[in-house]
């Protein structure tokens, strides 16, 4: 039995375009660019300089802060750059440039962990530290940190393979192609939990990956799919511990406060690499999608690979095509240069139209955005009180809980820039010092 949540949306779905689409890989380039900052919390430092010669998998960027995961060199070669740079979200960002020698000489840190694992399961955190293993689904949480908040609080362990977003089929085609190593990184997440039991959770438009996993799975009482009814935004993961557990996380709560934890199935695929093979992350697998591109495919690339790389791949962008989008169409970011990098959470490169702008944005009071605010908040009074600059009534009314799904925006006969506001409202909040 599965739990509903309240509110979402049906945007249409675009899967069909690379479903099908086995995952092709792509040569590194000859220049990687790697951010020294590609997750949640405290950047890296450069620990390499400009003329050093560095293997593949080889740390090159790091911090004893708490919250960080380490950067590694996806190729072999020579650093030619250390420099701000810019990154996908628009800033400019600490970036290490490597001249790829083409031999991917491994570092001699790559190795297997399976004794350590096999003679205690919690050791799973150090390696997925090492390994810089982050939040896959676009959040880019450092996993480490995750699994260790869960140590002896939680009693369930969620793999979200719901890839709910519009276009983006990464997930599904890892699911397709390796899903028994997903589920092989699943139970070394579950044993290091000390928990009998892991829940798979996908949704119901993934025909074949349900199918393959369902075998994968036949005779393995510690693992469980539980399939959901295709809806905006399921995998998000207070939406996804609802629909599973029936449980709701607190407004400003965490997943282990009622007893979760919850990991991306390509970050339950990472940990079962490094566990076996001792790979860091430093590839990722990534849709190239939209209506503006002429072949869009799936395609398996180094991080720090220039997206107009993966663009030329997928067969380049269509005649009055212009807008291209890294992550989904819901909640992605516009980007305004092409030769920014795939970070470690980038899922998708879509190419899109313009859609027409509204020439005087106006509310309504139709109350559709209430309707379908999964997280049971009022987007029309946050983006009212966001333009009064009202902090503490924005404060009140829990703004901070809103993940920016855009199933407001997408629902909004007005066309108001819920979600814009809403960005403002937490950027004000920030400059005024409120928690």
């Amino acid at each position: 039995m599965t739990h509903g949540f309240r509110g979402g949306v049906h945007p249409a779905g675009g899967k069909e375009l690379t479903s099908g689409r086995a995952v092709e890989p792509l040569p590194a380039p000859a220049m990687v660019t790697i951010p020294v900052s590609m997750h949640v919390g405290a950047p890296c430092s450069p620990l390499v300089a400009v003329g050093d010669h560095v293997c593949m998998g080889q740390v090159i960027a790091d911090t004893d802060a708490p919250l960080s995961a380490p950067i590694h060199s996806s190729v072999s070669g020579t650093v030619k750059k250390i420099e701000p740079m810019l990154h996908p979200n628009g800033t400019h960002v600490m970036t290490v440039v490597i001249e790829n020698d083409g031999l991917d000489t491994p570092a001699d840190t790559i190795k297997p962990h399976t004794d350590e694992i096999a003679e205690d399961p919690a050791k799973l955190v150090d390696i997925m530290h090492d390994a810089g293993i982050v939040g896959a689904g676009g959040a880019a949480f450092p996993a480490f940190f995750k699994l260790q908040g869960a140590m002896g609080k939680a009693d369930t362990i969620i793999i979200n393979a719901s890839e709910c977003e519009p276009f983006i089929t990464c997930d599904h085609r890892l699911l397709l192609e390796d899903g028994g190593h997903v589920v092989a990184g699943a139970k070394l997440l579950r044993d290091a939990l000390g928990l009998d039991k892991v829940y798979i959770g996908t949704e119901a438009n993934k025909k074949t990956a349900i199918s393959h996993l369902r075998e994968i799975i036949a005779g393995e009482p510690g693992v469980e799919l539980i399939v959901f009814r295709t809806r905006y935004p399921q995998g998000a993961e207070k939406q996804l511990i609802r629909a599973v557990t029936g449980r709701e996380v607190p407004p400003g709560g965490l997943p282990a406060d009622v007893g979760c934890a919850v990991f991306n199935a390509y970050t339950a695929w990472g940990v079962w690499r490094a566990v076996e093979q001792g790979v860091p992350a430093i590839d990722r697998i990534v849709t190239v999608s939209g209506p503006g591109v002429n072949e869009p495919g799936n395609f398996r690339v180094r991080v720090g690979t220039p997206i107009r790389e993966l663009i030329d791949a997928a067969g380049g962008i269509k005649d009055g095509y212009f807008k291209v989008v890294m992550g989904g169409p819901m909640m992605g970011n516009a980007v305004f240069d092409i030769d920014v990098p795939v970070l470690k959470a980038t899922g998708s490169v879509l190419v899109l139209g313009e859609a027409p702008a509204a020439k005087n944005p106006t509310c309504i009071r139709c109350g559709r955005c209430v309707g379908v605010c999964p997280m049971h908040l009022s987007p029309l009074y946050l983006y009212m009180y966001e333009r009064k600059s009202d902090l503490d009534m924005l404060t009140k009314l829990n703004v901070r809980d809103c993940m920016e799904c855009g199933s407001c925006a997408y629902i909004c006969p007005g066309r108001l820039p819920l979600v814009q506001s809403i960005r403002s409202a937490k950027q004000k909040l920030n400059a005024a010092g409120k928690k």
